[in-house]
């Protein structure tokens, strides 16, 4: 029979990943701009609709400035105006061409924003293209030395290759045409329900597991690819299962290693170590996946026919066939990571791949959860919120939008397309705001276990309600911030560890909780694994 050390040192590796990693999703949509003195309008996204010889063409993307006109929200109230190329093209001195009526082309360069459109309105431009001169747009302000008070018209900047493509067709002496407007974006978007759903699912699934895995014997089968294990059949008394117990130590590591490992990643983030944590979660997924499968599988097929193969030594075909359908799995998710519906294999690998974690990584008492999630919960905000005094920007938020990655985004999180936001986009959530509190809910599961408690009476009913509600406030805070994001362990803490911590006091069981498991010897050490 197979070894079960790869599958420990997956887990292990996976289980602090995605515990760093996890948290970034939290960062992705946290930037807390500031602005510019005499600029009061915000940044907001446009819809940049063009017709070329009266055919409707693609719409494109641009962004406002900060001063100028307010663009309509819909679509319809949106006026389609035709397009001029101003000469010269950075509209730095008074045109040559006649812009009355029309959208002024402009590049970018030679004098300031708000110059640029000054010039364009006194000579009757009705809205500014700026063109950049790269991919991508840019934020543009305010220059102290030029009014921007008096400018009507809205200002707009899109990337290279857009303003590219209308001057190109203009050249080409085709009429171009224009219509511009910026719909808002929800708040919140139904999209946060389904994550709140496949969150809480998860962690009370990964708590519930062993009983869902039990056989009719009540002994749990686990498959031969993945850690083997047998049962004395009560709960606490697992002899040779295989399990990761995290310590304080290991708590305490994992702050000063994840820090660490954030820097680096700030300072040297590309597309290759991004390809690298793909195959990664890869790898991981297909262990839960197969892992999942098989021992619902076996749960009603006992009697199952075997094959000898190099490394593994015996397995069932079973086994072997979902190994097969799982690599094709991830494979093809990899292959496909980009397209509309990749988020749905990505949620898929990563339910499992955390699942099975949960199972392999446990908590011995409050005293090891209160370190560790105490330290996440530092470790969350510093790097969000206090890093800008360091390092002049959030570091996580960096990270997070992958800046330097070549468009990889990191896999370690779960995702659900925003279906009511006209932008579309994702809402996210990090593995590690499923992970850090599913630990202490799988704990407070096993201590009810062990001291006959359930439902009211015990803690793990309560830890659950206490996280779906933390999750809860968490998009509540979103909502209420207008669309700031908020680390999610601002709030699940407080609504785990809190809880836990309240109703031990009440019903004089802290010292219980505190101490579980002190005397017993470890099976192993995340510190140490």
């Amino acid at each position: 029979m197979a070894s079960s050390f790869p599958s420990s040192v997956i887990f292990c590796i996976f289980f602090w990943l995605s515990l760093l990693l996890g948290c970034l999703a939290d960062g992705a949509n946290k930037d807390p701009s500031k602005s510019a003195p005499g600029c009061d309008n915000p940044y907001k996204l446009v819809k940049v609709d063009n017709w070329v010889n009266g055919v409707k063409g693609e719409t494109y993307t641009g962004v406002t400035a900060r001063f100028g006109a307010i663009l309509p929200l819909e679509v319809d109230k949106s006026v389609k105006l035709p397009a001029v190329v101003a000469n010269p093209l950075t509209c730095c001195s008074a045109p040559s061409t006649k812009l009355s009526n029309s959208v002024a082309l402009v590049a970018r360069g030679d004098c300031s924003f708000n110059a640029k459109a000054n010039i364009a309105q006194s000579n009757g431009a009705k809205a500014l293209l700026v063109i950049n001169d790269d991919e991508g747009t840019i934020e543009m302000g305010c220059d102290d030395d030029t009014p921007a008070t008096n400018i009507t018209i809205p200002i707009v900047m899109v990337p290279k290759s857009t303003g590219e493509s209308f001057r190109k067709a203009l050249q080409e002496g085709q009429k171009v045409e224009i219509g511009l407007w910026a719909p808002d974006r929800p708040v919140v978007s139904l999209s946060v329900a389904f994550l709140w759903l496949m969150a809480v699912s998860t962690v009370a699934t990964a708590s519930l597991w062993s009983e869902i895995a039990k056989t009719k014997d009540t002994e749990p089968r686990y498959d031969d690819f993945s850690p083997k294990s047998t049962s004395n059949g009560a709960e606490g008394k697992e002899s040779t299962e295989e399990i990761i117990n995290i310590d304080v130590k290991s708590a305490i590591i994992f702050v000063i290693s994840a820090s660490t490992f954030l820097v680096l990643l700030f300072f040297f983030m590309s597309s290759w170590f991004v390809w690298l944590l793909i195959v990664l979660f890869c790898i991981g997924g297909v262990e839960g996946m197969h892992t999942l499968i098989v021992t619902l599988i076996s749960r009603g097929c006992t009697d199952q026919k075997k094959v000898s193969l190099p490394y593994f030594g015996e397995t069932t075909i079973v086994s072997l066939i979902v190994l097969i359908f799982c690599l094709a799995f991830a494979i093809a998710w990899a292959i496909t990571r980009k397209a509309s519906f990749s988020w749905i294999g990505q949620d898929v690998l990563g339910i499992c791949l955390m699942i099975s974690i949960l199972q392999v990584a446990r908590l011995p008492n409050i005293k090891v959860a209160t370190v560790l999630l105490c330290c996440a919960f530092v470790y969350d905000i510093f790097w969000v919120f206090l890093s800008p005094i360091i390092f002049h920007q959030s570091v996580m938020i960096a990270v997070a939008k992958g800046n330097n990655s070549g468009g990889e985004s990191i896999p370690m999180l779960l995702r659900f397309p925003r279906l009511t936001d006209p932008w579309g986009g994702y809402d996210m959530i990090g593995f590690g705001d499923i992970l850090f509190p599913g630990l202490l809910v799988g704990f407070s599961l096993r201590f009810d276990k062990e001291n006959k408690k359930s439902g009211a009476s015990g803690y793990f009913m309560w830890l659950m309600v206490g996280y779906a509600f933390g999750l809860f406030f968490t998009y509540l805070g979103l909502y209420l911030m207008h669309g700031h994001g908020q680390p999610a362990l601002l709030y699940l803490v407080p609504c785990t560890l809190g809880v836990c911590v309240v109703l031990g006091l009440i019903r004089g069981e802290l010292k219980d909780l505190w101490n579980h498991g002190s005397t017993s010897t470890p099976t192993a050490s995340l510190g140490g694994a």
